[in-house]
């Protein structure tokens, strides 16, 4: 079975600004008085200036990713779950960009990664589902995927169907079985060809590790 190819590293600076950034929260979590407070506000600014200079956004559209988060700062976890019947993908259209995408999201504080399989699959979709098949433990980063503010493990889940109605949630547009070589116009931010290939290998080889990084 081949491996998925990864991609240039992400930009540097765009790493060092997200770097910055993480500090910089850290720091406002455990500031000791008002002076160090103060220089960690203006490091995060000079990180959002950076980020915002970096993908050809405006400070204000990227700021809000950052408010309320404090304490030390860790990768967010995106699950995804690959269902896979008589050959074809299930896959939910994106309200956020009209895309489409497996089932998924980021992992809930108090969910598991496979709980979360079976909870998105089951909102965004209207089926049941049970994780039989650790796929990939990927950072985004490493990967095809347009540059993110955040930084972002993603982890890939085959999923089998236990029953359900396919339908469409209210957090999607729609929800339909895909054949691989026909696939419609992808979300970017969330899943690559490539990914959506290792669930069909990984069905054919269910004894190969995960990939990861």
């Amino acid at each position: 079975m081949t491996r998925p190819k990864r991609a240039v590293r992400e930009n540097a600076w765009l790493g060092r600004a997200k770097r910055i950034m993480a500090l910089a929260q850290t720091g406002l979590a455990y500031a000791a008085n008002d002076y160090e407070r103060d220089r960690y506000r203006e490091l995060e600014a000079i990180s959002l200036a950076m980020m915002a200079d970096l993908t050809g956004s405006e400070v204000a559209a990227i700021g809000p990713f950052f408010e309320g988060n404090c304490g030390y700062q860790t990768p967010k976890v995106d699950v995804r779950a690959g269902v896979i019947r008589e050959g074809k993908i299930l896959l939910v259209r994106e309200k956020a960009d009209g895309r489409w995408a497996p089932p998924g999201g980021f992992a809930d504080i108090g969910c598991s990664p496979a709980r979360t399989a079976v909870k998105e699959t089951r909102e965004e979709a209207g089926l049941r589902v049970e994780p039989v098949r650790l796929i990939a433990v990927l950072d985004k980063a490493l990967h095809p995927h347009p540059p993110s503010p955040y930084h972002i493990y993603k982890i890939l889940f085959l999923c089998r169907e236990r029953g359900g109605k396919l339908a469409p949630g209210w957090e999607v547009l729609d929800a339909a079985f895909f054949d691989p070589r026909k696939l419609p116009p992808l979300s970017k931010e969330r899943i690559t060809r490539r990914q959506i290939g290792l669930f069909f290998e990984y069905r054919k080889h269910p004894s190969e590790p995960p990939v990861f990084d």
